[in-house]
């Protein structure tokens, strides 16, 4: 259990049994309850990863980096703790520090998750966008996605290999674009996760802004940054639609406009505040969850993202796209009926 005789640096709204799904994308959300419900299925996925062993990683990162702790990055070591108090985490993860400068921070493992930090990450953040990236990343442990995104790695290796069975690449190679996709909403559930965590808007869209702009924040302005999205949303024509799907070919993340635009908009639309607020699902109704209700509010989800849309490309797919989201709504329905779920 988190050591609850130690008190975050400032009053936050603690989630007691918060679920993942209270802030998980409906898409990120639908293929986690479908796949949740597979019986052994991240067992069997944990065994064919044995190749890539936790405990090798750990010490890994034991040997090569800093375990934070409360003598070394102390800041740090308490904002993992902070997020572990405000998602209600039975286990505080472990946070390391690595000499890189990249920017970039993961989580890591299936058992026994840990957290590493990129000493380009901490020199590019402030403390409270460090909170926030802490927050996302112990989002990610808490809805498990490190057991999904290795079947996205496993997928990926294979494709190279059979790459030249031309019918064969092809099959899993749009496999693993579905894959690139839900792990692109993966990271957009992981933003509100971190937003929760941190509960300060303002540090969340700065974070997420200096990936794009570095450090000159002096120089930057959300409201501009925003401003980008939008045009980026609407720029163009027909062409310029088909670029921005073909620019995401081959992405686990979403482009840095992307994810200000999606945070603010989700932030704006009452669901943050409502979680704050004390009404989300409970981790202990997980099981109750439904594959068809999940699969239909995914599907709302595209269909509201696609209205919204000004993107002209958008508009000449939407009728293809809203029969395809028909065809998979139905598809799962049957599965979901067959499941008893």
């Amino acid at each position: 259990m988190p050591d609850m005789t130690t008190t975050p640096d400032r009053n936050r709204v603690q989630l007691p049994g918060i679920s993942s799904r209270a802030y998980e994308h409906p898409a990120d959300r639908s293929a986690l309850v479908a796949l949740r419900s597979l019986s052994g299925f991240d067992t069997v996925l944990k065994q064919m990863s044995g190749l890539v062993s936790e405990r090798r990683l750990r010490l890994i990162y034991l040997a090569s980096a800093v375990r934070t702790g409360d003598t070394q990055f102390r800041a740090l070591h308490d904002m993992g703790r902070d997020a572990a108090y405000v998602l209600d985490l039975h286990r505080i993860p472990e946070v390391y520090v690595q000499q890189n400068p990249q920017v970039q921070a993961k989580a890591i493992g299936f058992d026994d998750p840990f957290i590493v930090v990129t000493t380009g990450l901490l020199n590019l953040m402030d403390e409270e966008e460090q909170r926030f990236v802490i927050g996302h990343e112990t989002a990610h442990i808490l809805s498990g996605h490190a057991v999904y995104r290795t079947m996205l790695d496993i997928l990926t290796r294979l494709a190279a290999r059979v790459a030249w069975i031309p019918l064969g690449y092809i099959g899993l190679r749009a496999i693993v674009a579905g894959l690139e996709e839900w792990h692109r909403k993966s990271e957009l559930s992981a933003d509100r996760g971190g937003l929760l965590v941190g509960q300060d808007p303002d540090a969340a869209l700065r974070a997420l802004m200096k990936l794009a702009g570095g450090s000159h924040l002096h120089e930057m302005n959300i409201e501009a940054f925003l401003d980008q999205a939008r045009e980026y949303d609407t720029a163009g024509d027909v062409r310029d639609g088909l670029l921005k799907v073909l620019n995401l070919l081959g992405t686990t993340h979403p482009f840095a406009v992307s994810r200000v635009a999606e945070l603010d908009k989700w932030r704006r639309s009452g669901e943050y505040e409502a979680i704050l607020a004390g009404t989300y699902p409970r981790r202990a109704d997980d099981s109750n969850a439904k594959i068809s209700e999940e699969v239909k509010a995914a599907a709302r989800s595209y269909r509201e993202s696609w209205s919204q849309s000004q993107d002209p490309f958008i508009g000449v797919l939407r009728d293809v796209a809203e029969g395809a989201a028909n065809a998979g709504e139905r598809i799962f329905n049957r599965f979901a009926r067959r499941d008893g779920n």
